[in-house]
């Protein structure tokens, strides 16, 4: 069995003892019961992987051994998915879903038909999306915790289309009334792709022509619909089989 990864900023280096303690630490030596001598697999988030073993244990830290460290290269292309807030009881569902489907980035959106309103509350819940991340991440045994944007309104989002398609970057808009199929999309040779999930009510046909004015392609992502919360893991999902991200 593959050994748990829990997330540390600073890494020291092989033969050191690094100290994981705060909510990680908590997490190992009170919920998860890690003892001494169990194999950790210990990140920074941000690529870095470094086998261990837990030398002493305390109810909220662990002292372990680095035994290497090694690099985990990012996939390509890089994948942000922009995601129009769900209802609150899928919100937090959807941000672990796309982590665990590998996404790069994440986008909160306030689009025209959310039901969802961050308005006042937005610090707050981004960081609910951040922390949903970084625990799906670990879940998941991911090298990279993917980042959560602030909160985005449409004019924040345009703006964002417009400069991922001058860098090259393949925009898909999902959306039922698209033309194309996403599997038509030429995403192989893309070294970016930005996804653009609607809410559960659809993107309005201001959005829809705001984006494809853009540079965004609407395109159709399969033949059935699928809840806001879930459609950002599916498009995931087929762009590991379409791509080498898999």
């Amino acid at each position: 069995m593959a050994a748990t990864v829990f997330y540390l900023d600073d890494i020291p280096e092989p033969g050191a003892v690094a100290v994981l303690d705060g909510p990680e630490g908590r997490h190992a030596a009170t919920v998860r019961r890690i003892r001494v001598g169990e194999p950790i697999t210990l990140s920074d988030g941000r690529g870095v992987l470094a086998e261990s073993e837990v030398v002493a244990a305390q109810r909220d830290r662990l002292d372990l051994k680095v035994l290497n460290k090694t690099v985990a290269q990012p996939v390509s292309p890089r994948v942000t998915v922009v995601q129009a807030l769900p209802k609150s009881d899928r919100s937090e569902l959807a941000v672990e879903l796309m982590t665990e489907a590998g996404v790069d980035t994440i986008v909160p959106w306030q689009a025209a038909r959310c039901v969802a309103n961050w308005e006042g509350k937005a610090g707050k819940a981004v960081d609910k999306w951040r922390a949903a991340a970084r625990s799906a991440a670990r879940q998941s045994r991911r090298a990279y915790i993917p980042e959560v944007a602030d909160l985005h309104r449409t004019r924040d989002l345009l703006e964002l289309v417009r400069k991922a398609k001058a860098e090259g970057a393949i925009v898909a808009a999902l959306h039922e009334s698209g033309r194309g199929r996403f599997t038509e999309l030429p995403f192989a040779q893309a070294p970016e792709v930005v996804l653009i999930v609607g809410p559960e009510g659809g993107l309005d046909e201001a959005e829809l022509t705001d984006l494809a004015a853009a540079g965004a392609d609407v395109v159709l992502l399969g033949p059935t619909v699928l809840r806001t919360s879930t459609a950002g893991a599916v498009a995931l999902g087929a762009l590991g089989a379409l791509t080498r991200r898999w």
